[in-house]
């Protein structure tokens, strides 16, 4: 059986929002390694891309729809979420779902899940999360 993992995601944004995602995915330590007027494409430090391409049409995206409903973003503590969450006032995007929160029903004994969820002006639901020990 052959065996798989992520290699990229593709998003239909609107090109005018491009340089949001660039902004978030640069601040969460991904590198932009594709970068011309109507396509953006970032990389994880584990080479997992993701990729922003403007052209989208004149549809609401509805995230509780069919497709997917959000991407979470594993980053490595407390302070990290609590981080993004300062990023997130500065860019003015507020933080959904009375986030950010310590989640235990989604965490195992002895560990937390924290996390933040907010959605980019195009509406796709993102999660910053930490799961690991309570400091």
């Amino acid at each position: 059986m052959p065996h798989s993992t992520v290699g990229h995601l593709v998003y239909s944004v609107r090109g005018e929002n491009l340089p949001f995602y660039k902004s978030l995915f640069s601040f969460l330590g991904w590198t932009a390694g594709y970068d011309v007027p109507e396509m953006l494409g970032l990389w994880s430090s584990n080479g997992v891309g993701v990729w922003f391409g403007a052209g989208a049409k004149a549809v609401a995206n509805d995230y509780d729809g069919p497709g997917l409903n959000h991407l979470a973003l594993h980053v490595d503590s407390i302070a990290a979420v609590d981080e993004t969450v300062a990023y997130l006032k500065l860019q003015r995007v507020a933080a959904l779902f009375e986030t950010p929160r310590h989640r235990p029903e989604f965490s195992e004994p002895g560990k937390t899940y924290y996390q933040v969820m907010f959605e980019s002006p195009d509406r796709i639901l993102f999660e910053v999360v930490y799961v690991g020990p309570q400091a």
